[in-house]
């Protein structure tokens, strides 16, 4: 639960759009009323003009919303502009317990805000007829397939028959509810038999779009043709000539949504209107309002204004991206967001939250198996300390934390994805009734960005640690003797070779020739099992002998080696009688039916790095023979 006040879930698309961003403004003042939570569920959706992309795994916290934690629901489905996550969000809001109210879209199910769209367009085509005395009349309509273009030409239709016209007027432009239509536009209606007196724009943006290529052509507005939009935009209002418009009143649409929410979730559902109508505004581009310079003036003075904050938010943009690149271990995304999140609005709290698997790995370690329910607070920025912390979020229910004060609270969560996979979300409050603007979501694709390189580098980490391991495992053995573990004779001659070259100046170096006595006997009385038995004892005898920097190591048949830097007589005598106590101990514990005997020779020398161990080893190899040779019952080598 956040608070004791009751919670509401805002399902919606591109909140930081100019329309959006103030609609979000006027639910939250409406809730600040009415003492209530609204918790934000924004999607960026398919950004992008020329090349449009959409992050699939946007969709992937969907999952994860335990609608059941709500009292009611706000869905704005026109903002979708994606089918599959229109579809997803519906049949997810469908299962809610709770009441859910459709804003900007009819859903079949839910309780809708409907738009009396057509009243505006009907008003904006009678004002042409009825107050200038126009008759020739053109229609620039959005996709014809879009349900808003088609009621709005269907209604332009209608206002035209009534009036004794063609309903067509001078002809219908089929646009894009966009600005990349307008010159095609201007071509189509000035190549028209008869030249339009003013033409019915289905959009603002139209409208905008196709003035401009007016002008262009030299075709004054509305001197000329004079022309219409519709929505209300914001653009609309700074364009010069400012456009005449209908609006959608966004208070209307907050105040009826949020009470008629309440009223259901108080069980007191009534019969109130619950239709919006649009307001009509005639201004510049129908030749209702006179160009004033020094308002405009004063507009132009804003708008660059805008321009400027643009400029300074899109180059702290630019320093995040770079400050984001350095960032090599996730303890320090919290001090990075702090630096860098200066160009989005004014925060009172931030939080990232990513998700764990069954075994508590966190998404961007490259072990994290199958995602789990539980989400890990990774970055905690609590700016009034109002927040009550804990390490794990274990509940679906908790995906907000918990609040101290019983006020009204407005967060906003977004999934935070990469191509490949959803890490977690991020929850951001503004001060008052703000809202954060565009570089928010770029901030937040950035983060992505970075932790998705975590996660790429922890997995080039392990998997460089499994190659050199399995390198270090392959190189082991092939400088290793499989029977005994020692160092083969190739590893010998390695290591003990690299000893020399290491050494500095002038220093005493020992060499060691070891052989076994009698292995030939073992081998032929007891079995070669046997004889490779007493072999590996011979080996572990000499390797527990080596407590000085020894390198020993089998170099073939029952014959050893060893190699010691800066050594000393005294070293020496420990060696030999740790060999011959270790070997008498063996004999006497084994059970075995024969000994295990070694004869050895050593040299002590002094030498540089120029040493060659071969001529040392050639020494050690005559001692060991003479003492062999001393034992009784042996045959002089051949």
């Amino acid at each position: 639960m956040i608070n004791s006040l009751k919670s509401i879930a805002f399902f919606g698309c591109s909140l930081t759009s100019r329309y959006r961003e103030g609609l979000c403004r006027c639910f939250n003042s409406v809730a600040k009323k009415l003492g209530v939570n609204i918790v934000y569920f924004n999607s960026i959706g398919k950004i992008g003009e020329k090349s449009t992309e959409f992050g699939e795994h946007e969709l992937d916290i969907i999952e994860y919303i335990d609608l059941g934690q709500f009292d009611g629901i706000i869905y704005d489905g026109e903002g979708y502009n994606v089918d599959i996550m229109t579809e997803k969000i519906i049949e997810k809001l469908k299962s809610a317990k709770c009441p859910v109210v459709s804003i900007s879209s009819h859903v079949d199910g839910f309780y809708n805000i409907d738009f009396d769209d057509a009243a505006g367009l009907r008003k904006l085509t009678e004002h042409f007829i009825d107050i200038h005395g126009f008759t020739k009349i053109g229609f620039m309509s959005g996709f014809l397939t879009h349900p808003d273009a088609q009621l709005r030409l269907k209604e332009f239709r209608a206002v035209m028959r009534e009036k004794g016209l063609p309903e067509d007027g001078v002809g219908v432009f089929e646009g894009d509810f966009w600005f990349h239509k307008g010159e095609e536009a201007a071509d189509f209606f000035l190549s028209r038999p008869e030249r339009p007196e003013a033409i019915v724009c289905a959009n603002d943006y139209m409208a905008i779009s196709l003035i401009s290529a007016f002008k262009h052509r030299g075709i004054k507005v509305p001197e000329d043709i004079a022309v219409s939009g519709f929505d209300g935009s914001t653009e609309g209002k700074q364009f010069i000539p400012h456009i005449t418009t209908a609006t959608r009143e966004r208070e209307d649409i907050a105040d009826k949504a949020m009470k008629l929410l309440v009223s259901l979730i108080n069980n007191q559902f009534s019969n109130d209107e619950y239709t919006v109508s649009p307001r009509t505004i005639f201004t510049q581009s129908c030749g209702c309002e006179r160009f004033e310079p020094n308002t405009e003036l004063r507009n132009l003075d804003d708008i660059y204004k805008d321009v400027r904050l643009f400029d300074y938010c899109l180059n702290d943009a630019e320093a995040a991206m770079l400050k984001l690149n350095k960032v090599e271990e996730l303890s320090l995304l919290e001090n990075t967001f702090k630096e860098c999140a200066t160009n989005f609005g004014e925060y009172t709290a931030f939080f990232l939250f990513m998700q764990t698997d069954s075994n508590g790995r966190l998404s961007c370690e490259s072990g994290f198996d199958s995602p789990a329910d539980n989400f890990k607070p990774v970055i905690w920025i609590d700016k009034k300390n109002e927040y009550i912390q804990h390490e794990w979020l274990t509940e679906l229910s908790d995906l907000i934390p918990e609040v101290r004060t019983d006020v009204p609270h407005f967060f906003y969560i977004m999934s935070v994805h990469c191509a490949e996979r959803m890490f977690g979300y991020a929850l951001i409050e503004m001060k008052d009734d703000d809202i954060f603007n565009d570089f928010y979501n770029i901030f937040l694709l950035n983060l992505s960005v970075t932790i998705e390189r975590l996660w790429n580098n922890d997995e080039i980490k392990k998997l460089y640690e499994k190659q050199k391991s399995l390198y270090e495992k392959q190189k082991m053995l092939s400088i290793s003797d499989e029977l005994t573990g020692m160092y083969n004779r190739r590893g010998f001659d390695d290591l003990s070779k690299k000893a020399i070259s290491e050494l500095n100046g002038r220093s005493v170096v020992c060499t060691m020739v070891i052989d076994m006595d009698g292995l030939k006997h073992i081998n032929d009385a007891y079995g070669h099992s046997e004889g490779d038995s007493a072999i590996r004892a011979a080996a572990d005898i000499i390797t527990e002998c080596c407590k000085s920097g020894e390198i020993a190591g089998r170099a073939g048949g029952d014959e050893f080696y060893v190699y010691a830097s800066n050594y000393s007589k005294e070293k020496l005598e420990t060696f030999n009688a740790s060999l011959v106590r270790l070997c008498s101990e063996y004999n006497e514990t084994s059970g075995k039916p024969y000994r295990v005997e070694l004869s050895y020779g050593s040299f002590l020398t002094e030498t540089d790095k120029n040493g060659q161990i071969e001529n040392f080893l050639r020494i050690s190899d005559s001692r060991m023979y003479k003492q062999k040779m001393m034992k009784p019952n042996r045959k002089k080598r051949k």
